[in-house]
């Protein structure tokens, strides 16, 4: 893949390609719900796929959706698109949806962990796919909602029937992918950025650093809530600069002293000795190491044990509950909470 992939728009796009065809769009979580309810609304034939007893199905029946089980989904599609959980995805496949294929149905992914890592390998007369939306499932629907979209990705793993990418383009379209823009990538290019970008930065690497942060100011003997406000709370309005205008445009919201506080603290904390860290975590995903250790954990042998003791640790951790205290003082504390008590 070239280093200057090319970015496909609305006019590269023909929507049309979904015409007569049949999309099963299996799970209906984050992601799940705005797929389908995204392409039902772009007048596309769509069904949402779960397993037998979901909680979902009548969630998604009340919100205007066809419900089939897995199994079902799979034979009455043309295409399939999975969007239920990494450590699920493959024995699901092999029980529901592979003995259902047909030859030039196209399978479809949003992140390519279980086809890069070999976990699904779909039967040479199938189209192999992906459509990656780089925002959570609420935005991808609130986005298409207001006439907009969010970036996503497309990626081709098998192109048996030589239409492959036109079909994934025009999904991508359908769920309003190319009205911001659907960038060309490899399955490879996007499972290993991706898992990296998570571990070493967006979620381990940000939350350690704030976590250390709020350790070392009640350590040094400053209020825990003060601690929270500067080392965890404010990280939004700093993310949310960054997010819509740069590093640049944060900087220039900042003050002089925040500024010049960057420039002479920053590399002190993210060194060369940092740095090699995250290569060993990226040769780590590469080599298919981390991926071998997370499902060996989520298996049924592995029991989730040392998945649900690191949960717990980090649940227990002292910012938590000043966090929580924090969180009360501001007007969206009861509104859209992510964690029901």
């Amino acid at each position: 893949m070239s280093s200057e992939a090319k970015i496909f728009y609305q006019e590269d796009c023909n929507l049309s390609l979904l015409e007569g065809k049949k999309i099963a769009v299996i799970g209906y979580g984050s992601q799940g719900h705005a797929h389908g309810l995204n392409l039902k609304d772009s007048g596309c034939e769509v069904c949402i796929g779960l397993y037998e007893g979901s909680k979902s199905a009548e969630k998604a029946r009340a919100q205007g959706l066809t419900v089939k089980t897995n199994a079902e989904a799979a034979k009455w599609a043309d295409i399939i698109m999975i969007l239920i959980n990494d450590e699920k995805q493959a024995a699901m496949y092999h029980q529901d949806i592979e003995p259902n294929l047909k030859a030039g149905d196209m399978l479809m992914f949003a992140h390519g962990f279980n086809v890069h890592f070999g976990l699904i390998k779909a039967p040479a007369d199938v189209d192999v796919t992906m459509i990656a939306p780089k925002a959570p499932g609420h935005t991808v629907r609130s986005e298409f909602e207001a006439g907009r979209g969010v970036p996503m990705l497309v990626a081709v793993e098998q192109d048996a029937t030589g239409k492959a990418l036109d079909l994934a383009l025009a999904y991508g379209a359908g769920i309003g992918g190319a009205r911001a823009g659907i960038l060309e990538t490899t399955f490879r290019t996007e499972t290993e950025t991706d898992l990296f970008g998570e571990q070493a930065v967006l979620c381990g690497g940000v939350c350690a650093l704030m976590q250390a942060g709020f350790e070392t100011l009640c350590e040094a003997g400053y209020d825990p809530r003060n601690a929270y406000f500067e080392c965890i709370h404010e990280m939004k309005l700093i993310v949310d600069l960054i997010y819509q205008s740069g590093f640049a445009g944060m900087r220039y919201s900042i003050s002089n002293t925040a500024e010049y506080g960057d420039y002479v603290s920053g590399p002190k904390l993210i060194t060369a000795e940092t740095k090699k860290t995250m290569k060993k975590i990226l040769s780590d995903i590469q080599d298919g190491t981390f991926a071998k250790e997370f499902l060996l954990d989520m298996s049924q042998a592995g029991g989730q044990v040392h998945f649900k003791a690191m949960r717990k640790l980090a649940s227990e951790h002292p910012s938590e509950k000043v966090g929580e205290e924090i969180r009360k003082m501001y007007s969206w504390s009861e509104d859209d909470k992510l964690i029901n008590n």
